[in-house]
């Protein structure tokens, strides 16, 4: 249902049952053959999505798909042929790329943040920093990137930031009390020095989350959450903030088990794709 509402607000968005330039150029019983091809390598994403576009303009367009979602592409190759109205394919191009790319983008970009982390421990995780109403896309994206997805919204688990502990007084009596009411969500906190790090230890929590902390403070608190950790009590960490893919590998030799990257789902470019119309 997000999807079909995604779709259809992207078409009223382009006006595309309205394409001036098509009505007006094209005759309405010309027809038509497009290659989708792809001009720079990565991993695609949103296929279903670039037909359902298609199909929903008019359900005479015939789609062959020739690489489907997850599929490693590089510049050159053939992805799909779309045949049908011309009217339908020209106006409903840039709608159908939109959704392509832009996933295609995302996956792309996780692949290379998983690649670097391959041979470690650590998994790599997206983060709520999507565009508002695309956060479904964004995290299948990232599934096809190979990355992991963090908790899609705030009723998926708990995470406890700076500003809530501003509030928080006896953090480990508030947790337990949470855990009588909710035995199976997990309970992360974000810690920031030493301090938090014990108080976070001390109410057990599942996740351990060190957010833009420097590669050494990193270092040091990661050391002392592995001393404090017990074959019956050992927290995951997580790290997160500032991590790019110069700095990447460093800090998955740490010993933890959780990277997020906030960029790969806010700053990933859009993977470069072409359809082009091939004439009889």
């Amino acid at each position: 249902m997000i999807i079909d509402n995604l779709i259809n607000l992207a078409l009223e968005e382009d006006s595309v049952f309205d394409d001036i330039t098509t009505k007006e150029f094209i005759h309405k019983d010309e027809r038509a053959e497009a290659l989708l091809i792809a001009n720079k390598s990565g991993i695609l994403c949103g296929i279903d999505i670039f037909i359902k576009v298609f199909e929903t303009i008019d359900g005479r367009c015939i789609i062959s798909p020739r690489k489907w979602d997850c599929s490693r592409v590089k510049q050159g190759d053939e992805i799909l042929m779309i045949a049908g109205p011309a009217h339908a394919i020209l106006s409903g191009e840039r709608t159908a790329l939109n959704f392509l790319q832009y996933m295609s983008g995302i996956a792309t970009l996780t692949s290379k943040f998983v690649e670097c982390v391959r041979n470690s421990k650590s998994k790599i995780y997206d983060t709520r920093k999507t565009v508002p109403g695309y956060r479904e896309l964004a995290k299948y994206a990232v599934r096809c990137g190979g990355g992991s997805n963090h908790r899609k919204s705030l009723i998926d688990m708990v995470l406890i930031k700076d500003n809530h502990l501003k509030f928080v007084k006896d953090l480990a009596a508030r947790i337990d009390k949470f855990r009588e009411r909710f035995k199976n969500v997990p309970v992360e906190i974000e810690c920031e020095n030493i301090e938090q790090i014990r108080r976070a230890l001390d109410a057990r929590v599942d996740i351990i989350l060190l957010d833009n902390t420097n590669f050494e403070d990193t270092k040091e608190m990661v050391s002392l959450i592995r001393e404090c950790s017990t074959e019956r009590y050992k927290p995951e960490i997580e790290v997160s903030g500032g991590i790019n893919i110069e700095t990447l590998k460093e800090f998955a030799n740490l010993d933890i088990e959780r990277i997020s990257i906030g960029m790969i789902t806010h700053s990933s470019p859009v993977l470069d794709l072409t359809l082009e119309i091939r004439m009889k």
